[in-house]
């Protein structure tokens, strides 16, 4: 996270000769240290849930306000943590303006990440969040097969359960882990959304390299 945040700073200072930036007319400051919270603190400093973030029943019913059908999204077999994240997405993500770092993903979301050795329950993974959007994605590498694989049957089975974002089970990737895989993490920044950070500009199109073009309609 440190280095992620001393390289977003460092690239605005380079870009645009400064880290206060302004973005759709709103002010954007690089130069303060980055918040980090939680999914479950960044709920409750961002929304009116409080006690209610623990509550998987006002969870539902709130998800359920928002639009979100039980046929589609199935909230009734979804987890408490599972709740609290597609909660966060849909009443936080877009209040997080200032550089904001997300912390803690619970291990059902992140299939990848490698799970924190003092609470087994939660990974350590980070996301970036700002003007509202997602700017990166950085986690520690899962290099335990055994783990993996169990990971990835969880996935699996929450698929047939109905979970569009659920991921296959990757034969594959495990049997690459049994040969071994040292310890490993990154983080993944978009730098098309830097660079829509560092030149306020409103649309991805306006600063992608190949956006892809539809074919040219003819005028006869």
């Amino acid at each position: 996270m440190g280095f992620t945040e001393s390289l977003i700073r460092d690239a605005a200072q380079k870009a645009v000769g400064s880290q206060l930036l302004t973005y759709d007319g709103k002010p954007v400051d690089l130069s303060q240290p980055f918040a980090r919270l939680t999914i479950r603190e960044a709920i409750l400093k961002y929304t009116e849930a409080a006690d209610n973030v623990d509550n998987t029943t006002w969870l539902v019913n709130a998800l359920k306000k928002a639009g979100m059908t039980e046929e589609k999204h199935q909230l009734s077999k979804r987890s408490l943590a599972g709740l609290q994240v597609m909660y966060f997405e849909e009443a936080v993500e877009d209040k997080l303006w200032q550089p904001t770092f997300i912390c803690e993903h619970p291990v059902e979301i992140s299939p990848l990440a490698r799970a924190n050795d003092a609470r087994p329950d939660v990974t350590e993974r980070f996301e970036l969040y700002i003007t509202g959007r997602e700017f990166g994605n950085g986690f520690s590498e899962l290099n335990d097969a055994e783990d993996q694989a169990a990971r990835f049957q969880s996935q699996v089975d929450a698929k047939e359960g109905g979970d569009d974002e659920a991921m296959y089970y990757d034969h594959d990737f495990v049997r690459a882990l049994e040969y071994g895989m040292p310890p490993a993490g990154g983080c993944g920044i978009g730098i098309d959304r830097l660079m829509m950070l560092l030149t306020d500009s409103p649309s991805i199109r306006d600063v992608i390299l190949f956006p892809a073009l539809r074919r040219e309609t003819p005028t006869h």
